[in-house]
């Protein structure tokens, strides 16, 4: 009975090892200290410099790990640093972080704060901080290199109407400075922290010492400016395009030079029979009014060739406007209209009135024809009848709306602190009607072979100047007018047109 027993008991303390040998293997063996522990001991040593201290709870740490921490301090002079950690968070089984608020005092410059992460992670039963260089600064991949450089910083910073930055360089570049020249307010001097992640741009993360820059919108739109840039680029161009509705100066890009496409006074050729039509519609005539459209004409003392000796005879009043007929314009105005009326209708589309876009800028001339030759000029945009891109996309817009709205940059408000004064907007003669005739330019007139998009109305010019000729076409689409000008660039429908054609494809 005893050996039995011995026996038995023998087998029992074999089944209880047994057991505590699978159970040893079935559970894990303690960890070291926990992420809570480590965040804290880690917060702590960074608190007191103790780089070495941090450097032992990282997994795998740099070599130049606290180097890239001296670096740091060394290149903005930092004088104290601060931290603020939250509780550490597991994010799974051997996982867990802790946000923080680091604060550093920048050589008496001022405080620079910013929110960041400390990662951890369970290594071989070990809590340790999963450290990269975006523990230093959110984002930083490589080795940063820090900088503390004192900076002039603009009171004013100019966006597109959406609040979008604008590049201050290329043409637009001198409308921004006239801009921003009319606002009251004076540049500060402060202090900038700028970062250059390994080899990177230098970024500035964040300016001390200044109030800051304000922000002021413009109505400018950063899609349609870069579409007007690159459809006028390396070429002597300039595009304006504007929102009938409003008047809002949506884009300007001007390879004109300075601010050649408000400032430049230039004659507006066939674009003017705008305004002309306009006056002879007022007067009684409509679209499908008879005229004659002969290849030469005698008015007043005054001899009108079409281009390239185009006759179109017996004809209507829209198809002499589609098809451009310079003598038909000249002779109706001097034989119908008169001087008076047709300078009524060069007033009522911006010409002779003060354009205030909020910067100073030239406006159109019609001046008062002193003979019927020059009444005959001047129905056809030559002579001493002048206008600038800017006036001209504001005729088109007229068209379009009904109404001329004097163009603007700004809002009303904004360009009335600059000093200026926009002028009241009213209606013009003849819109409906002139509708129907741009769009007979673009589906069988001047411009129908320049591949414009459906849905566009125009007019083409082709103005004559010494021994050459400038290209012109304006027109709308829904709530876009737009003017395109090019300096010596010949004829308006073969040049101008298609140039504007670009434009629009490129605003999809």
């Amino acid at each position: 009975m005893r050996a039995r027993g011995v026996t038995v008991l023998a087998m029992l303390v074999a089944v209880v090892l047994t057991a505590g040998v699978a159970a040893a293997r079935l559970v894990p063996g303690r960890d070291e200290g926990s992420p809570e522990k480590t965040a804290d001991d880690y917060f702590a040593a960074w608190s007191r410099g103790a780089l070495e201290r941090m450097r032992r709870l990282v997994a795998d740490p740099p070599d130049d790990f606290a180097e890239q921490h001296r670096a740091l301090s060394r290149g903005l002079s930092v004088d104290s640093i601060s931290l603020e950690p939250r509780p550490a968070v597991r994010s799974g089984p051997d996982a867990a972080q802790a946000e923080f608020t680091v604060t550093r005092s920048l050589a008496g410059r001022g405080d620079w704060s910013f929110r960041a992460v400390l990662r951890l992670a369970r290594v071989h039963r070990r809590w340790r901080v999963l450290w990269s260089p975006a523990t230093l600064y959110p984002g930083l991949k490589g080795k940063g290199t820090w900088t503390l450089r004192e900076v002039q910083v603009p009171a004013v910073a100019l966006t597109d109407r959406k609040g979008r930055a604008l590049s201050a360089d290329g043409s637009l570049q001198p409308y921004l400075a006239g801009l921003t020249d009319r606002m009251e307010g004076t540049d500060e001097s402060g202090w900038a922290v700028e970062m250059r992640d390994g080899t990177g741009p230098a970024q500035r993360l964040r300016l001390l010492g200044v109030k800051g820059t304000t922000k002021v919108r413009t109505t400018l739109d950063a899609g349609v400016q870069e579409a007007a840039e690159r459809a006028a680029a390396s070429r002597p161009a300039a595009i304006v395009a504007l929102r009938p509705s409003t008047g809002e100066i949506l884009a300007v890009a001007d390879g004109l030079g300075g601010l050649g496409a408000f400032g430049g006074h230039y004659p507006p050729g066939s674009t003017f029979k705008v305004v002309t039509a306009a006056a002879l519609l007022d007067g009684g005539m409509d679209a499908g009014s008879e005229a004659d459209c002969p290849a030469v004409v005698t008015t007043a003392q005054r001899t009108i060739h079409n281009d390239a000796g185009h006759a179109f005879g017996r004809t209507s009043l829209r198809e002499a406007f589609a098809q451009s007929c310079n003598t038909t314009f000249a002779r109706l105005a001097v034989e119908e209209l008169g001087a008076r009326r047709l300078a009524e209708a060069a007033r009522a589309f911006g010409f002779g009135v003060p354009l205030t876009p909020g910067l100073s800028v030239g406006d159109g001339s019609f001046p008062d024809p002193g003979s019927g030759a020059e009444l005959a000029e001047a129905a056809i945009g030559q002579g001493r009848v002048e206008a600038t891109p800017l006036l001209m996309a504001s005729v088109a817009a007229a068209v379009a709306d009904g109404t001329w709205r004097p163009p603007r940059l700004l809002s009303p408000e904004l360009v009335r602190a600059g000093g200026q004064r926009l002028a009241e907007p009213h209606a013009v003669p003849g819109a409906a009607a002139l509708r129907e005739m741009m769009r007979a330019v673009v589906t069988g007139g001047t411009a129908a072979e320049a591949g414009l998009p459906a849905g566009v109305a125009g007019k083409t010019g082709t103005a004559e100047f010494g021994e050459g000729s400038h290209a012109w076409f304006i027109g709308y689409r829904d709530d876009l007018a737009f003017c395109v000008f090019v300096q010596g660039g010949g004829s308006g429908p073969k040049v101008a047109a298609p140039l504007a054609a670009r434009f629009l494809r490129a605003l999809g």
